[in-house]
């Protein structure tokens, strides 16, 4: 499975996104997760340094890669079991090239004007990734949303536009919260500084909406899991 974290809007939380989504698949499937880490800003590699000093927590793999890295990931895909490529936020290389072999795409947005603005384009994106990629599944997560309850039809909203456009949006979404910032610089995830927490709860969430949801991913997660324990 190659899942692809990526967009043209940056300051969405996509490298963080990325991070506990890989850390989720770890814990949940008990397997060989890579991280690639395609953001010249190299948030998600400065993380994993981080993590490394933590002697507590479980390794995840991480690879720098930048431009047409289609043939790559396809090569690592057949290594790890599951291949979670960070974008950085722009329309890049990396970005096209990842979409065009990625089983599953999931685009970060916050509910701003600012990001809104970016849809047309990404409806472009991805219909001409999905020409050639026919098995791609996306879709757009809302995140570091406002916690205030008058602001909920401001989330609504910004769902409902996200379908005009054809975009799949998940109903999971993220809050905006400290220990987003706090596990990071640290070299953990949410799941791991507060595993119980309400932001814990919000990428398994998500994951389980967008990633375990679909059987097949799911399956074959499982299935590699399987035959590697059982050493064939």
């Amino acid at each position: 499975m190659i899942l692809l974290v990526g967009g043209e809007k940056g300051g969405s939380g996509k490298s963080c996104l990325a991070q506990n989504l890989a850390v989720y698949l770890k814990q949940r499937f008990n397997t060989e997760i890579l991280l690639v880490d395609c953001d010249p800003q190299r948030t998600s590699s400065d993380w994993v340094q981080a993590r490394n000093e933590q002697e507590d927590l479980p390794t995840i793999n991480c690879v720098q890669l930048y431009g047409n890295i289609r043939n790559d990931l396809l090569s690592l895909q057949n290594r790890f079991d599951f291949v979670v490529v960070d974008c950085g936020g722009q329309d890049s290389k990396a970005l096209r090239s990842s979409m065009a072999v990625a089983t599953h795409a999931i685009v970060p947005l916050r509910p701003k004007r600012r990001d809104i603005k970016t849809l047309p384009h990404l409806e472009e994106l991805v219909n001409t990734c999905k020409a050639v990629n026919f098995h791609l599944k996306e879709a757009v997560v809302l995140t570091q949303c406002p916690s205030l309850p008058s602001q909920y039809k401001r989330i609504e909203e910004a769902k409902e536009v996200c379908r005009t456009y054809g975009l799949n949006v998940l109903d999971a979404i993220t809050f905006n919260r400290n220990i987003y910032d706090d596990s990071e610089e640290r070299g953990y995830t949410v799941l791991e500084l507060e595993p119980e927490g309400k932001a814990a709860q919000e990428i398994r969430n998500i994951a389980e909406e967008f990633i375990v949801c679909e059987q097949g991913a799911a399956d074959h997660g499982i299935a590699r899991s399987q035959e590697k324990a059982s050493g064939f």
